[in-house]
């Protein structure tokens, strides 16, 4: 356990906090151009010392204010004092964010400025956690409230950008989805089963001027039961770790179950808070058991899809396969501890043991999407999308909600007449001498960034969906320029032109 007590959030101090940090400037670029892009990148890798070359005899505000609060390091408590004129050392204490030891300020907590884009614009926040390895100089401890790391910006990214009136951030940690939600939802509702994660939440919360959440305590669904939602987001402690002495339990990454159970029941039990047209979003891990190795990702996958019932909208994409090897090494240095030090080879037999009991041959992460139609069971035929996608995406929230509203529009029938997207490019592969090409691919810029081989035919559909003429007329000349039959044309065309719709290179005409 953190040798640390928790924060103790106060709206009035975090208020002279929060006025304090804007005073100094103190956000990303200010520092970023303080101590310089190359020291900044290096922290992100768990070096500190480039930073503290570069401010070295800084005694300023924000200077000062980055060792204290980005560093975690100790400060004279005079600087300290000065650089928070409203708050003063003694509110600093009081938050439970430093103490004070004879003349120096020692920091107990990180405050990171944290910036985020979504639909609204460009946007940033002050962000508390606990003081992570680089500040403890050692591995964490089982209780640690971490801050917004790649996973946090990873959901984030994810989550499609609707308004909504009631929304669910479960395992809310440092409360930084809770944050985002919250500028398009009505309510928010904010749960986790740690006393010391929603401490720092209710902070940030209270630090950033946000006062539309609710911050409840309680395992899984247990805080909201009986009620429902219209957006749920979590970015549940979902790391497979093993059930056995001697390896640590991280309540803000590890669950408390065998294997990846954990997403099972987050997944089997969703649906019943879901309100109609609700939709739950969330980050996860599943494991591929048995089976030759090059089936174990659609193994895992198809396990994962058995877990949701046929009449829910169900969108998969695994963005990576790790063996298990690979994840255990992982997820034993996330934790602080690394190959030269004596506690790596047992953690890792632990792991390794623990996947070969399961006969685990693969672990595959990516992102989940469930979604509750808005209509009448049977009305429409549900969304179902297990896919391997690993190139670079951009823009996934958008991708995914243009998706299912492309799925959506579907379920009434093919547009009239369609549009090429704007970001779509055909390339065209010719064998040397040849006229004909042999590969022709039409390419997505945007959001998944999609390669799809087609045919002269579908190549020449494409290109001339401009929106003046419609479907119909468009496939009755192909069918007349290469002579075949309409009727077989456009079985060969239609199901294909309709994936084409619903990966978003194919637009319903305005």
């Amino acid at each position: 356990m953190s040798d640390t007590p928790a924060p103790v959030p106060d709206p009035i101090l975090a208020g002279a906090l929060a006025a304090d940090l804007d005073a100094a400037d103190f956000r990303s670029e200010p520092l970023r151009r303080l101590w310089g892009e190359e020291a900044d990148d290096a922290l992100a890798r768990g070096m500190r010392e480039p930073i503290l070359r570069a401010i070295h005899g800084d005694d300023g505000t924000l200077a000062t204010l980055g060792r204290l609060l980005v560093l975690g390091m100790p400060q004279p408590a005079g600087a300290v004092a000065t650089a928070l004129p409203a708050l003063g050392v003694g509110g600093l204490e009081a938050l439970g964010l430093g103490r004070v030891v004879g003349e120096t300020v020692v920091a107990t907590a990180l405050v990171r400025p944290q910036s985020f884009v979504d639909a609204e614009g460009i946007g940033e926040w002050w962000i508390a956690s606990d003081l992570d390895e680089v500040a403890l100089d050692g591995p964490l401890p089982a209780d640690h409230v971490l801050g917004v790391g790649g996973a946090s910006r990873t959901l984030a990214e994810i989550v499609m950008p609707v308004e909504v009136d009631r929304a669910l951030d479960l395992g809310t940690g440092c409360g930084i989805q809770a944050l985002l939600v919250a500028r398009h939802a009505g309510s928010v509702v904010a749960t986790d089963i740690s006393e010391r994660a929603l401490a720092y939440a209710e902070l940030n919360a209270q630090l950033n001027g946000v006062a539309s959440i609710d911050f409840r305590r309680g395992s899984m669904f247990e805080p909201v039961a009986g009620e429902t939602f219209d957006l749920i987001v979590s970015n549940p402690p979902f790391v497979i770790t093993p059930r056995v002495d001697g390896v640590p339990e991280y309540e803000y990454r590890d669950g408390g179950l065998v294997g990846d159970a954990l997403v099972e029941q987050f997944v089997r039990s969703v649906p019943e808070f879901l309100a109609p047209g609700g939709s739950a979003q969330l980050l996860g891990n599943w494991e591929s058991r048995g089976g030759q190795p090059e089936l174990t990702g659609r193994a895992g996958l198809d396990r994962l899809a058995s877990w949701v019932v046929d009449d829910l909208d169900l969108w998969v994409v695994q963005r990576e396969e790790l063996s298990p090897l690979a994840y255990a090494e992982l997820w034993i240095r996330d934790g602080g501890t690394t190959p030269r030090d004596t506690g790596f080879t047992p953690l890792l037999a632990a792991w390794l043991d623990d996947f070969e009991a399961r006969g685990v041959t693969a672990v595959g992460f990516g992102y989940i999407l469930i979604r509750r139609p808005a209509g009448l069971a049977g009305e429409a035929t549900p969304l179902r999308r297990l896919e391997r996608l690993s190139q670079p995406i951009a823009n996934v929230g958008s991708a995914l909600r243009a998706g299912v509203a492309a799925h959506d529009l579907l379920g009434q029938g093919l547009p009239e007449a369609l549009v090429t997207a704007s970001d779509v490019t055909e390339a065209r592969h010719l064998l040397p001498g040849n006229d004909d090409p042999s590969i022709i691919e039409l390419r997505q810029g945007g959001g998944f960034a999609r390669t799809i081989a087609v045919d002269p035919a579908l190549a020449a559909f494409v290109g001339a969906c401009d929106g003046e003429l419609t479907v119909m007329q468009i496939v009755a000349a192909i069918a007349d320029l290469f002579e075949v039959p309409l009727v077989e044309l456009w079985a060969d065309l239609e199901p294909r032109i309709r994936q084409l719709v619903l990966d978003g290179l194919l637009l319903a005409r305005p």
